[in-house]
């Protein structure tokens, strides 16, 4: 997902607009936070993505919100 200013939609919208045509998702930043998406649209006969893909190819285990090891939580704070 690419993220851009207002000012370079405004400089550029044709060309983001073809990039979006493309399959691309764009973000729209105002000051350095999201405001907006732009994605393509899904046209009229294209197939939807298929519900449940993966249904009972794993299983959550009984601990899945079971807080994290310490020496993990350190690794994501870099400690």
């Amino acid at each position: 997902m690419k993220t851009v200013s207002i000012d370079e939609i405004k400089r550029n919208l044709a060309g983001y607009l073809e990039r979006v045509k493309t399959g691309e998702t764009l973000v729209i930043l105002e000051d350095g936070d999201p405001v907006a998406e732009i994605k393509p649209i899904v046209q009229h006969g294209e197939a939807l993505r298929p519900y449940a893909l993966c249904a009972g190819e794993f299983q959550v285990p009984e601990d899945c919100d079971a807080p994290l090891p310490d020496d993990i939580i350190d690794q994501f704070e870099d400690r």
